[in-house]
């Protein structure tokens, strides 16, 4: 099987490019919240084209000159959402992928769609990858090739002058209106956890479910809900730029366990490989300076994702499908 090794430089120089959301529920509302540019052109980070790399991608992939990839039409910031423009998408997701092709010699075709159609695409080969805040799961595993490249955290979300002062377990949201995006990672979580209270005779959640960011923030500041879960990465972004929020807890985006953010890739497409160690060095100045984390390694059946299953244990190398790249906890 034809390997393609990639590489996603430290999430922090991406972050640096400056990235957020032009709704107006999370524009700032503060004098000392931070500049966020929110417009088309953002000046990213690049990288320069790795032949190394680039000769590694599919022969399919490589004649046609680009890069396919999915991303969450509705996504949050800093994630992946329209620009001012209310056309052009921007956001983390959205730079590591930009990234990704260059090093790869290829043009960013990017693709927004619905969270369910993202998986669809992807796994037809439609799309060649997605990037749009994808958790490792053991269930996923066994139709996609994983490339991990951030940790995984879900935060709490309740209003600044809400008595709520913070959440770290099951019964601490027994009884609360809570609002979550529908199937997601955070939901299946916040659904074990309610089950859970259940059995021990505690008030069931009352799930709220709204159809964009915009909508779940009003929620909670007019009090019809009690918290919004979320990216740990998307809460933060609100709560410093809006300022009427706080956040009060996180878990794992795993639950019990560890879990990553990973590029997503049809499950034997060639598109993932094992990490490329040199090529990374080679490309993230910060990596050869030794400040920069060390290239992940290979995602396998059975590693970090979802409940019941064991810490991560040690990096190592061997055949299964991933592409190098740091962690950054965001």
């Amino acid at each position: 099987m034809t390997r393609l090794y990639a590489l996603i430089v430290v999430m922090a120089a991406i972050l640096a490019t400056g990235c957020s959301g032009p709704d107006p529920d999370q524009a700032s509302s503060t004098s000392d919240a931070p500049t966020v540019n929110t417009g088309p052109e953002q000046n990213r980070v690049r990288a320069e084209r790795v032949d190394a790399i680039a000769a590694k991608v599919p022969a399919a992939v490589r004649e046609r000159g680009t890069l396919i990839v999915g991303d969450d039409g509705k996504g949050t910031p800093p994630l992946t959402f329209h620009a001012d423009d209310d056309v052009t998408m921007i956001g983390v997701e959205v730079d590591v992928a930009q990234l990704v092709a260059d090093t790869l010699g290829l043009k960013l075709d990017l693709r927004p769609t619905s969270w369910a159609n993202l998986f669809l695409s992807v796994e037809s080969g439609q799309y060649d990858a997605g990037f749009s805040n994808i958790t490792v799961t053991e269930e996923r595993k066994d139709k996609y090739d994983f490339a991990t490249y951030r940790v995984d955290l879900v935060a709490f979300e309740a209003a600044r002058n809400s008595p709520i002062e913070r959440v770290e377990k099951a019964a601490e949201i027994a009884g609360k209106a809570v609002a979550v995006t529908a199937g997601t990672n955070q939901e299946q979580i916040l659904v074990r956890w309610d089950a859970r209270n259940r059995a021990a005779g505690l008030p069931p959640v009352r799930f709220q479910y709204y159809q964009s960011a915009g909508d779940y923030y009003l929620a909670l500041r007019s009090g019809r809900i009690d918290l919004y879960v979320g990216p740990n990465p998307s809460v933060a972004y609100h709560v410093a730029t809006a300022g009427e929020t706080r956040k009060v807890g996180q878990i794992s985006g795993g639950g019990q366990v560890d879990a990553d953010i990973a590029a997503m890739t049809r499950k034997g497409s060639g598109l993932a490989g094992r990490p490329a160690r040199r090529c990374a060095e080679r490309a993230d100045p910060q990596r050869q300076a030794g400040r920069g984390a060390q290239p992940l390694e290979p995602v396998q059946r059975g590693r970090p994702g979802v409940p019941g299953q064991s810490p991560r244990p040690a990096p190592e190398l061997n055949d299964s499908p991933a592409l190098p790249a740091p962690h950054a906890a965001l």
